[in-house]
């Protein structure tokens, strides 16, 4: 059978995202599969909700003849062989989602402790000690993964809610309080090769960024107008692994980046753009933002019809890296001139303080993010 190769573009930063699916033209003409009574039980555990989260995610992808334009049913007699098979690109719809409720009780809440880290209120952060830090924070979730399966494996049961921050640990963030040393020795202890970041916990990260133009892993570089006039920027330029087209980050915007197991909420990439394009919302709303909504067929959010806020991310054995930014004061502006936002061409972007008559700092927009990422992802955010 013909082994199809598979390239998933992430729905990011502000483009209409797509799932690319090559295959031969002749596998695709077989007969579509019969709808067996253990596809109908798949479906009904998706649709329904039933089961564990790892039920549901495996009955998606077992699910045959579903939506999902990623899984494609070929007929063994159509399958051409390997060694004169042509290939043909066909592109499917992008597959926004939806937000829904994590669905925790209150009882459970009280277990679900996520570490903060409040850089808000600090100077800007250079973009390779933050990637550093990241990459610390996401080594110690994959050791603690490693460590739940080698337990399996021998029969012994791995520690409930690990991911989470354990209850006799940190105290619940109080406003104007940041927690900075923690995260520099993560960074140091990156540098020096180690995974040290203290049990594999979810955190979250918030913080202002030194001037810089981040690409996805395919960005176009045209899209940064100085590079395709064949000149120079003045702006640090840097390529990552996430999805998306070129974005600025810098003074006056804030960035959050979620380090999250989605195995505690859902485990659904989809849906996790969703939770954060709504804590956006939210955050907005709170912070006396009018009219402040989702666009069909791209990602972020907008604000009369300009781009506020934009999301970027990456997600490796379905813990989360990256995150989103939002325009808060006119700073945050200063170098979009230089770049084509998103890739987004005619479109333009704006900052909260357009839109307030009293501006506000990325401090105060902070608090607001914190609480609407509270009530989104049903956690505590807590400081250690």
């Amino acid at each position: 059978m013909l082994k199809a190769a598979l390239l998933v573009a992430a729905a990011t930063h502000g483009i209409v995202a797509a799932s690319y699916l090559f295959v031969s033209p002749a596998a695709t003409r077989g007969p579509p599969p019969p709808r067996t009574a253990e596809n109908a039980r798949r479906r009904r555990l998706i649709q329904r909700g039933g089961g564990s989260a790892r039920e549901r995610s495996d009955a998606r992808r077992r699910t045959v003849g579903g939506q999902s334009p990623v899984f494609s049913y070929v007929s063994p007699a159509a399958a051409p062989d390997r060694r004169t098979a042509t290939t043909a690109l066909r592109l499917a719809p992008q597959q926004l989602g939806e937000f829904e409720p994590v669905g925790s009780s209150d009882a459970e809440r009280e277990f679900r402790r996520v570490q903060l880290y409040d850089y808000s209120a600090e100077g800007p952060i250079g973009f390779q000690d933050m990637w550093d830090a990241q990459k610390a924070l996401l080594d110690g979730h994959l050791d603690r993964l490693t460590d739940e399966l080698r337990m399996e494996k021998e029969g012994r049961a791995a520690p409930a809610a690990s991911q989470f921050v354990p209850k006799d640990r940190g105290e619940d963030w109080t406003e104007g309080k940041n927690t900075i040393a923690p995260l520099r020795d993560l960074t140091a202890a990156a540098a020096k090769g180690e995974s040290a970041a203290g049990g594999g916990h979810d955190r979250i990260v918030m913080l202002q960024h030194a001037p810089v133009y981040t690409l996805g892993t395919g960005s176009d570089l045209a899209f940064i107008k100085s590079a395709s006039e064949g000149g120079l920027s003045d702006v640090d330029v840097v390529r990552i692994e996430r999805g998306g087209e070129v974005t600025y980050h810098g003074p006056g915007q804030l960035v959050v980046y979620p380090i999250l197991d989605l195995r505690g909420y859902h485990q659904d990439i989809h849906w996790y753009m969703r939770a954060l394009e709504e804590a956006i919302l939210m955050a907005l709303e709170s912070a006396g933002i009018k009219g402040a909504a989702r666009e069909d067929d791209v990602t972020g959010v907008w604000v009369s019809d300009r781009k506020v806020a934009a999301l970027g991310i990456k997600v490796r054995r379905w813990v989360t890296m990256h995150g989103l930014a939002v325009n808060v004061d006119r700073r945050s502006l200063a170098n979009f001139d230089g770049i084509v936002p998103c890739g987004l061409v005619g479109r333009h972007v704006c900052c909260i303080n357009d839109h307030l008559k009293e501006p506000i700092t990325v401090e105060d927009f902070a608090e607001h993010m914190k609480r609407a990422l509270e009530r989104v992802f049903e956690i505590r955010l807590v400081t250690c």
